[in-house]
C-alpha cells in the first residue's frame, strides 16, 4: 500500500477490476430476492451537470447497498436520445443531429463510468436505434386496432420557435413552451392521440397504493386527473339547435345569465360568417395557447355572438359570447357562467356589463356579490331559484339535476380534467409513426414484417421544418396488403412516448418482441428516481403506458414503479453586476475572488479580471443562465470521483436542495485523505492481529468497539429506513475520530481498530467505492469489496458496564454523575444528592422530589 492517496491509481484499478470481471452484470437469479433500481435516463446533451451527478451517485449507493444485503440488484443505464435539443443544436453547430447525439452519448458514458456508477451496461440502451422504437411502433400498431390511438383534428398548442406541437403539460403558467420559452398559439391541425381518459379512474385509484411516492408527486397527479361529478345538458337555441354543456355546479343553473362558448365551437364560426368584427376576434384569440395554466392568467376577453339560448328551466333568453377562455378541446367547448358564484364568470360579467343573480346564499347570513362572486357551497340554501328555494346546496343539486335529466336531455357524469394524450410533433429527430394513407387519407398500421420504419439518418440538417415531409424516398410508399401508391405519416412521436416504457425494455434488452418473460422477474421497479418535476408529464405518461402494456398480456403487475424519490436541487450562489441597461451580467465562480467572513460565508466578492466588487446574489437553482453551475468533471479530475460523489449524499438529505460549496468539497477530501492515512497507519502497524476477545479489552477499547457498533445501527437505519446518507456520513465521520483517540499498543487495541475500520470501509463503500476497494484490500481481505455483506451490529458490543446520568436541580442542569448500567432507583438518588455542585444547589432547601428518567437523567425538585 502506498503511503498517499493517489486517487486517479485508486479510481483506476477499481474501475478495470469491475469492468473485467463484469461485476455489475445480472441475470434472473431465483434464489435471492430482486431489487431493480432506476434513475431517470437522461438525455444526450452533451455533458453531465451536477444535477446528473447527484441523482446517479443516489441510485447508485442504494443499488450498492442493497446488493451487501444480498439482493439480485439490476441498476441500467440508457439514453433519451430523440428531442427537439439535437434539432436546436444541429441548426447552432452545422452538425447532424444524429451524429451530434452519439458523440454525446459517446462522452457522456465515459463520465458515467468514470464517476464509478455500478451500471449493467449489457443493458445500455438509445431510444434512438431503431431496434429500440421498433418495438413501440409495433405497440402502436395495436393500439390503434384497439381504437386507443386514434387521430382527429384538434386545436392545439404550437410553438412557433420549435415549430411544433406541445403537449399541455408542456406548457407553464405565463403560456410559454417548457424549452423555447416563447408565447404558445393555438392551430387547429390532425394529430394522433392515446385514449389516457380511457384509464383516468384506474389512473387515479391507484394512486392511493403507492405508499412508496412523495404525497407532494401523488396530490399532483390527482389534481392533474381531476375527477368531478356533475350533469351534462342542452341550452336550446333560439333560431334552432342547441349548444351542450357540463357543470359540476347544477344547484347554480338559475343563477346563468350569459353563455361562453370556444373561439372554435360551430355556433361561433356560423355567427361570424355574416360579422366581420366577430370573426377578427376568433383569429386573435389563435395566438394564445390551450393549457389551462396560460388560460388562468391571460385576460379574459369576449363578444357577443348575436345568438340567443333558451333557459332549460326558466325559459328565458340568455346571450351566447364567444369566450377566450373556453376550450374547445375540453369538456363540450361550451360552459354555462354563473358570474354570482364563479369569479372568473364574475369578473367577465362585470367587465362587458352582463347580469349578476345571487341564487346560492349562506344558510345563516347573507352574501354581497356586487364584490365578489359567492363561491361556497357548505352550510348554503338556494334562493332566487323558483320552485327550487330553500334547499340545501346537495338537495338542490340533485333536485335540479333530475329536472334537467326529465327537461334538457341531462345526463349524470362524471369528467375528468385529463385529456387525451397528443403523441404526434412536426418534427423530424423523433420515432416515424408507423402508419400509410391511401390516396383517400384512410389510415393503415404499418405490418409488423415491415418495422420498423427507420428514420433516416440525414447528414445535412438546416432548418426547423422538418426533412421527412420534403423527401420522396421517405414517404412515398406502398399501401399495405394493397401494393397502391400510399403516403407514409410525417408527423413524429412526442419523446414522453419512448421514456413512457424504456424500464421494461431493461429486463430484457435481446428480446425478439417488446418484451419477454423476463420482465415479471425484473418489474416493478423498486426503486425509481429522478426530479418532481416530472409529476405530471413522464411519471403520468409512464403509469399509463404499463396498464396498456399490461392489458395487451405483456407484463403482469399493475403499476411501474413501487417507490419514488424525488432529489432537491443543486443550488448556489449567484454573482452579477448590473449594467446601465437594467440587465444583469452574471459570472462564473471561477471568475471572481471570494472574501469569507470569520464563519466561511461569502461576505464580498471581486470580479479577477478588474478588481472591482460584483454584487453576491441570491443562492438559486444551477443555470447556464445564471452562470452558477459547476462541471463535475473538472471536479473529477481535481479531486476524483470518491469525493464528489462523498459530497453530493453528505451536503443534504437526497429529497432537499444540496447548496453547492468548493470549501465542502475541499473537506470531503480531506476527510478521504485522513481515513487513506489511518488504513495506512495501521497497516503499517498491525503485525499479527488477533481475534477480539471481548473480556481482555480496556475501558477505552470497549468504548471504540460500542461506538463502532453503534454507527453501524445508526447508518444500516439511515439507509435501509430514511435515505439520510448525510447523517451517515456524519457518523462514520465521528467514528474515525474515535479511532483516532485510541493508543494502537496492544494487539486488542489493533484488533478493535481493524473491526472499526473495516466498517467504515464497508459502510462507506456504497458512497465511496473505489477507495472502499482500494482499502478493503490493503487490510488482508479475501475479495472485493463490492462483493461484501453489509456489516451488522452486535448487541453485546453495544452494552455498557457504566452509563453517564445528567442531574438537574428544578429542571436545570447542575451535574452528571456515572452509575453502574443496572443500578437500581435508590442508588441513582444517593449517587446524584451526593455530587458535590448539586450539592451546593440543594444545600438549606427541602427535596420534595427525586425524578429518575432511566438511561437519560434525573431532577431533583427543592423548595
Amino acid at each position: 500500500m502506498q503511503e498517499n492517496y493517489d486517487f486517479q491509481q485508486v479510481e483506476k484499478e477499481a474501475q478495470t477490476y469491475w469492468a473485467e470481471n463484469n461485476v455489475f452484470e445480472v441475470a434472473e437469479d431465483t434464489s435471492k430476492p430482486k431489487y431493480y433500481c432506476l434513475s431517470m435516463l437522461p438525455y444526450p446533451s452533451g455533458k453531465l451537470h451536477i444535477g446528473h451527478v447527484r441523482n446517479y451517485t443516489i441510485g447508485d449507493v442504494i443499488s450498492r447497498y442493497k446488493r451487501m444485503q444480498g439482493y439480485n440488484v439490476m441498476q441500467p443505464m440508457g439514453w433519451d436520445a430523440f428531442g427537439l435539443p439535437a434539432e436546436n443544436a444541429a441548426i447552432k453547430n452545422n452538425v447532424a443531429p444524429a451524429k451530434w447525439t452519439y458523440e454525446n452519448i459517446s462522452y457522456m458514458k465515459k463520465q458515467l463510468v468514470n464517476l464509478g456508477f455500478g451500471y449493467d451496461w449489457s443493458r445500455e440502451l438509445a431510444t434512438c436505434r431503431p431496434e429500440y422504437y421498433k418495438w413501440e411502433q409495433w405497440f402502436f400498431t395495436k393500439l390503434v386496432e384497439k381504437g386507443l390511438a386514434y387521430k382527429k383534428m384538434a386545436v392545439v398548442n404550437w410553438d412557433p420557435i420549435e415549430q411544433t406541437v406541445l403537449a399541455n403539460e408542456q406548457v407553464d403558467a405565463e403560456g410559454r413552451g417548457w424549452r423555447s420559452g416563447a408565447l404558445v398559439e393555438r392551430r387547429e391541425i390532425p394529430q394522433w392521440f392515446l385514449k389516457i381518459t380511457d384509464y383516468a379512474e384506474e389512473l387515479l385509484n391507484e394512486i392511493d397504493n403507492l405508499e412508496g411516492w412523495p404525497d407532494a408527486v401523488r396530490t399532483m397527479q390527482r389534481n392533474w386527473i381531476g375527477r368531478s361529478e356533475g350533469v351534462e345538458f342542452d341550452f336550446a337555441l333560439e333560431d334552432g339547435g342547441s349548444i351542450r354543456v357540463y357543470t359540476t355546479r347544477p344547484d347554480t343553473v338559475m343563477g346563468v345569465t350569459y353563455m361562453a362558448v370556444a373561439p372554435e365551437h360551430p355556433v361561433a364560426t356560423a355567427a361570424a360568417a355574416n360579422n366581420p368584427a366577430l370573426a377578427a376576434f376568433i383569429e386573435e384569440c389563435k395566438t394564445t395557447g390551450t393549457s389551462e395554466a396560460a388560460m388562468e392568467k391571460m385576460e379574459k376577453r369576449g363578444m357577443a355572438t348575436g345568438v340567443n339560448a333558451i333557459h332549460p328551466v326558466s325559459g328565458e333568453k340568455v346571450p351566447v359570447w364567444v369566450g377566450n377562455f373556453v376550450l374547445m378541446s375540453y369538456g363540450t367547448g361550451a360552459v354555462m357562467s354563473v358570474p354570482g358564484h364563479d369569479q372568473r364568470d364574475w369578473e367577465f360579467a362585470k367587465k362587458y356589463d352582463l347580469p349578476i343573480v345571487q341564487v346560492v346564499a349562506p344558510a345563516d347570513g347573507s352574501a354581497d356579490i356586487s364584490e365578489a362572486a359567492f363561491v361556497d357551497k357548505e352550510n348554503t340554501v338556494s334562493v332566487n331559484s323558483g320552485q327550487f328555494d330553500g334547499l340545501d346546496q346537495k338537495a338542490c343539486f340533485d333536485a335540479i339535476a333530475d329536472y334537467l335529466t326529465e327537461h334538457a336531455k341531462g345526463e349524470r357524469k362524471v369528467n375528468y380534467r385529463l385529456r387525451d394524450w397528443g403523441v404526434s410533433r412536426q418534427r423530424y429527430w423523433g420515432c416515424p409513426i408507423p402508419v400509410v394513407y391511401d390516396k383517400d387519407q384512410n389510415v393503415h398500421v404499418v405490418p409488423e414484417a415491415d418495422l420498423p420504419v427507420a428514420l433516416p439518418e440525414y447528414s445535412e440538417f438546416s432548418g426547423v421544418n422538418s426533412p421527412l415531409k420534403t423527401d420522396p424516398a421517405f414517404y412515398e410508399t406502398t399501401v399495405p396488403g394493397s401494393g397502391e401508391a400510399g403516403t407514409r405519416e410525417t408527423d413524429t412521436f412526442d419523446t414522453f412516448f419512448e421514456s413512457s416504457w424504456y424500464f421494461a425494455r431493461y429486463c430484457c434488452p435481446d428480446a425478439d418482441g417488446m418484451v419477454d418473460e423476463r420482465i415479471n422477474y425484473w418489474m416493478p421497479v423498486d426503486q425509481y428516481i429522478g426530479g418532481i418535476e416530472h409529476a405530471v408529464l413522464h411519471l403520468l405518461y409512464s403509469r399509463f403506458f404499463h396498464k396498456l402494456m399490461r392489458d395487451a398480456g405483456l407484463v403482469n403487475c399493475n403499476e411501474p414503479f413501487t417507490r419514488l424519490l424525488t432529489q432537491g436541487m443543486v443550488v448556489a450562489e449567484t454573482f452579477y453586476r448590473t449594467e446601465e441597461n437594467g440587465q444583469k451580467t452574471y459570472y462564473t465562480w471561477d471568475e471572481v475572488e471570494l472574501e469569507l467572513d470569520d464563519k466561511g460565508r461569502i461576505a464580498s466578492a471581486r470580479l479577477i479580471a478588474d478588481g472591482e466588487p460584483v454584487t453576491v446574489g441570491n443562492i438559486e437553482k444551477m443555470s447556464k443562465s445564471k452562470n452558477n453551475g459547476v462541471d463535475p468533471q473538472e471536479l473529477v479530475d481535481r479531486y476524483g470521483a470518491d469525493t464528489v460523489r462523498l459530497f453530493a449524499m453528505f451536503a443534504s438529505p437526497p429529497d432537499q436542495s444540496l447548496e453547492w460549496k468548493d470549501t465542502g468539497v475541499e473537506g470531503m477530501n480531506r476527510f478521504l485523505k485522513r481515513l487513506y492515512r489511518a488504513v495506512y497507519q495501521w497497516v503499517s502497524d498491525a503485525a499479527g492481529v488477533p481475534a477480539i476477545d471481548p473480556q481482555a479489552l480496556t475501558d477505552d477499547e470497549k468504548a471504540l468497539r460500542r461506538k463502532t457498533h453503534e454507527t453501524i445501527k445508526k447508518v444500516s437505519d439511515d439507509f435501509e429506513r430514511r435515505y439520510t446518507f448525510n447523517t451517515a456520513v456524519a457518523a462514520v465521520m465521528e467514528l474515525l475520530n474515535d479511532i483516532g483517540k485510541l493508543k494502537s499498543d496492544s494487539a486488542q487495541a489493533r484488533a478493535v481498530i481493524k473491526e472499526a475500520l473495516e466498517s467504515i470501509v464497508l459502510m462507506l463503500s456504497p458512497i465511496t467505492p473505489h477507495i472502499s476497494h482500494t482499502l478493503w484490500q490493503a487490510m488482508g481481505n479475501e475479495g472485493a469489496v463490492v462483493d461484501q455483506a453489509w456489516p451488522e451490529f452486535d448487541e453485546a458490543a453495544m452494552t455498557r458496564d457504566s452509563i453517564e446520568l445528567v442531574v438537574q436541580v428544578n429542571g436545570k442542569r447542575r451535574g452528571q454523575i456515572e452509575v453502574a448500567a443496572d443500578a437500581d432507583k435508590d442508588s441513582i438518588e444517593q449517587s446524584a444528592l451526593a455530587d458535590e455542585n448539586v450539592q451546593r444547589h440543594i444545600d438549606g432547601k427541602t427535596v420534595r422530589k427525586v425524578i429518575v428518567v432511566p438511561g437519560r437523567l434525573i431532577n431533583i425538585v427543592v423548595g
